[in-house]
């Protein structure tokens, strides 16, 4: 029940935790067997809970206003069972509105098309006790992080095309992911949607896992069974927006209570969606309440928030005078930023072994860096000027990549501004864009190398990493969401070697501190040589801590062999060539330096002394350095 604190909290918007007394909650009342109900609808005239166990009845169960002027309503309804459907019917204020609503708080809803939501419990024996107690270093800056991002209902299917539930995937997806070297998972929005085709980014459920997939239980044991096998769970999570289906959020109880009332701040033009008042204190309480139900009830990991831009700037997607500007007349949406902080303030806060991880697709400073020096407080932020430099300077013809050198090297200049992360996401491999295998130039062996290439230059790179599912296996379709990936085509050389890299890779990085350890500072990368634009040749050396092997990365650009192709390095002795993508194992060539090749007194690139090297066509080659 809510006491006057919670109101209290509620109503200054700092509750984190609304979701144990808003909602229906299954109970008893004088040993007979209901549940609670309470919902925030202030400018409603009347409330009443409609539901399965009453045949729908419009008056059998009304709610009583609270005392306290909060707007919620509240009552004891007795009879319901678990699992049962109900709705808020919802007479407004405004003279002839009436509405059936779903439950803003409800755990569970009906499996689209339907929209009612359902009386459930969340009870539920974890297992995963030894990775929550040693997620915090799992989780760290300084620890390896290979994200594997996934759609839920396009990862798998069954043979007639049906969806894999929660549990039917969550074998086959720790034993798939723990085999590649992933250590994580990002799950596009598995929070209930009305529309199967917003993958997830029109939520109406901000407290419900997607009932197309299994019940609430059953998602618990998703990811129980990744975190039993070693691997994080992130979420991506909507607080930027919310879809104008009439059983949601928007204009509630017959007023713009979650939205804002004038378009130029409500309404999202580029998505057709109502955008949160974050000036609302309850509005940002609802909010909150959601981020930390998924950490607290389901053992997540991270959330990845997405469309943080869209949330900062007042003109997001607008034209001049369609935005109105804030109270200093600027662009900046303050609401949004204080709530961003105390979102990130109270997850590092509540959940300190917790990752939040902004999509933020501007140069908005201090987006991971703490409150405290100004900063928004996220813990990391995804690099979306690394991702479209990348992929623009790879979908370019070899022939003309010496004149488009700087998109390789520009993202050093910021990349310790911010603790990146490196993205290959959905958004690159749908709506006419091409699966990343066919962003690549050249014929079916030029294109094959060059996937190859990009995830040896990006896991080399300073930043965690993500790719999207299909990319690790050199899918050739688009993504969609209503097929299952290609699994047939792991059966073909080209393919498989694709995977075999991804997986050989990731364990590399994994194993080698230099790779992961200071991904955000500076001292963990220093450039051999940068500017070899003729060539196409990038070479740079990264670094662990102490008492770690130094690791030496060259990357060949074109697909022309480059022999005694000379590299100055810092320390003499044999370098050891760990990983080349044009191995035969990948489908390469099978060009290379015989394993490694010693130093000469040969001084190149202000180093005494020198490495002699064979630089196969369209490849990454990783050295280990001698012990030091």
């Amino acid at each position: 029940m809510l006491t006057d604190h919670d109101i209290y909290l509620f109503r200054e918007g700092t509750h984190g935790r609304l979701y144990r007394h808003l909602g229906g909650h299954l109970g008893t009342r004088d040993d007979v067997a209901g549940a609670y109900f309470a919902v925030w609808a202030p400018n409603a005239r009347r409330v009443s809970v409609i539901g399965e166990w009453s045949g729908w009845q419009s008056d059998a169960h009304l709610l009583a206003p609270r005392a306290d002027s909060s707007g919620i309503w509240q009552g004891f309804v007795p009879g319901v069972q678990p699992g049962q459907a109900y709705k808020y019917r919802i007479e407004s204020q405004q003279q002839n509105y009436v509405v059936e609503k779903a439950d803003p708080f409800a755990f569970y809803a009906e499996k689209p098309p339907a929209t009612a939501s359902r009386a459930c419990s969340l009870d539920y024996t974890w297992h995963d006790a030894d990775w929550m107690q040693q997620r915090a270093r799992a989780n760290a800056l300084d620890a390896p992080m290979s994200i594997y991002e996934l759609h839920l209902g396009s990862w798998r299917r069954k043979p007639n095309g049906d969806w894999l539930g929660y549990r039917e995937s969550a074998h086959a997806l720790a034993d798939y992911v723990e085999r590649m070297g992933f250590t994580h998972v990002e799950l596009l929005p598995v929070t209930e949607h009305p529309f199967y085709g917003s993958w997830g980014y029109q939520t109406t459920g901000y407290f419900a896992p997607s009932a197309r997939y299994g019940c609430p239980q059953d998602f618990m044991y998703l990811v129980d069974t990744l975190h039993q096998a070693g691997i994080g769970v992130i979420l991506d999570w909507v607080p930027s927006h919310f879809p104008n289906d009439a059983h949601g959020l928007h204009y509630f109880d017959g007023t713009f209570l979650y939205e804002h009332a004038d378009p130029r701040q409500g309404f999202h033009p580029e998505w057709n969606s109502y955008i949160f008042n974050y000036g609302r204190n309850e509005v940002r309480a609802f909010l909150l309440s959601s981020a930390m139900f998924w950490l607290d009830r389901y053992h997540i990991d991270g959330l990845r928030v997405d469309a943080v831009a869209s949330m900062l700037y007042l003109d997001y997607g607008r034209k001049a005078g369609e935005w109105i500007p804030n109270r200093y007349g600027g662009k900046e949406n303050l609401e949004a930023i204080e709530f961003l902080r105390r979102l990130n303030e109270t997850v590092y806060r509540d959940h300190p072994g917790a990752q939040v991880i902004a999509e933020e697709s501007t140069a908005w400073p201090q987006v991971s860096r703490p409150v405290y020096t100004g900063g928004l407080g996220f813990g990391l932020k995804w690099n979306m000027g690394w991702m479209h430099d990348t992929l623009d300077y790879m979908a370019t013809d070899p022939l003309y990549r010496t004149y488009h050198h700087h998109r390789l090297t520009f993202s050093l200049i910021y990349a310790f501004h911010e603790n990146f992360v490196l993205p290959l996401s959905h958004d690159e491999v749908v709506y006419g864009k091409r699966s990343l295998l066919e962003k690549m130039p050249g014929d079916d062996w030029q294109k094959f190398a060059n996937l190859r290439l990009l995830i040896g230059y990006m896991w080399t790179h300073p930043g965690k990493k993500l790719i999207f599912m299909g990319g690790e296996i050199g899918e050739r379709r688009e993504w969609s969401h209503e097929r299952s990936i290609d699994w047939s085509l792991t059966k073909c050389r080209s393919h498989a070697g694709v995977q075999t890299w991804m997986g050989d890779i990731n364990a590399l990085y994994r194993a080698q501190p230099a790779l992961h350890e200071r991904d955000f500072d500076a001292s963990g990368f220093s450039w051999i040589d940068c500017n070899d634009a003729r060539a196409s040749v990038l070479s740079y050396m990264r670094f662990g801590g102490e008492n770690t092997k130094p690791m030496l990365v060259v990357c060949n650009f074109t697909p022309v062999p480059q022999h005694n192709y000379i590299v100055g390095v810092p320390y003499a002795g044999y370098w050891r060539e760990l990983l080349n993508s044009d191995a035969p194992r990948y489908g390469g060539s099978g060009m290379g330096n015989l394993g490694g090749v010693a130093t000469s007194p040969v001084p190149a690139h202000g180093h005494l002394r020198s490495l002699t090297l064979t630089l196969p066509p369209l490849a990454a080659l990783v050295f280990g350095a001698p012990d030091v």
